[in-house]
């Protein structure tokens, strides 16, 4: 990702101008989100990554392993049956840890991509027990979750350590 510098001095990432068809739109605006918010989290200091600054106590340290179990269960059919969980990683995990987490859920998603040209099929994934949503629908319903999200890392971000852009 191209790389800007506004007149404040904050480095930014502008969103993607690709895509010729509704495919690669709707995967190239996903891509960008997951790297904003792997790249707001990579990096951020012990242990205010993990401490809640705001009073519903998310952290970006919880974001991001929540947004995992998304990626996880959407794509690749993981069960999860407390999403409130998700919100918090395991206190042995480091940053990296996290991190390498999600850059692998993302990888092993977009492997299940690769492989879907056809926007109102299933998922294929595998998970008898529930219908896979549409692909159109599961890659909008992550685009919106992931950037929700990245907004709420880049609130948390600042107040950490007064890191700002995507």
């Amino acid at each position: 990702m191209p790389n800007t510098t506004h007149r404040n001095g904050r480095r930014d990432t502008p969103p993607p101008r690709t895509g010729s068809n509704e495919t690669e739109v709707l995967r190239g605006f996903l891509d960008y989100l997951r790297a904003s918010i792997a790249a707001k989290v990579d990096g951020a200091p012990e242990p205010q990554v993990r401490t809640a600054v705001v009073p519903s106590g998310t952290n970006l340290l919880g974001l991001l392993n929540h947004l995992t179990c998304v990626e996880r269960s959407m794509f690749l059919g993981d069960d999860v049956t407390d999403w409130q969980a998700t919100f918090h990683a395991a206190p042995e995990d480091s940053v990296a840890d996290v991190v390498a987490r999600y850059r692998d859920a993302v990888k092993r998603a977009n492997g299940v991509l690769e492989g879907c040209s056809d926007l109102g099929a299933p998922v294929p994934r595998p998970r008898p027990d529930r219908p896979a949503p549409g692909i159109r629908w599961a890659l909008t319903h992550l685009i919106e979750e992931t950037g929700r999200h990245a907004g709420h890392a880049d609130i948390l971000r600042e107040l950490i350590d007064g890191t700002t852009g995507r």
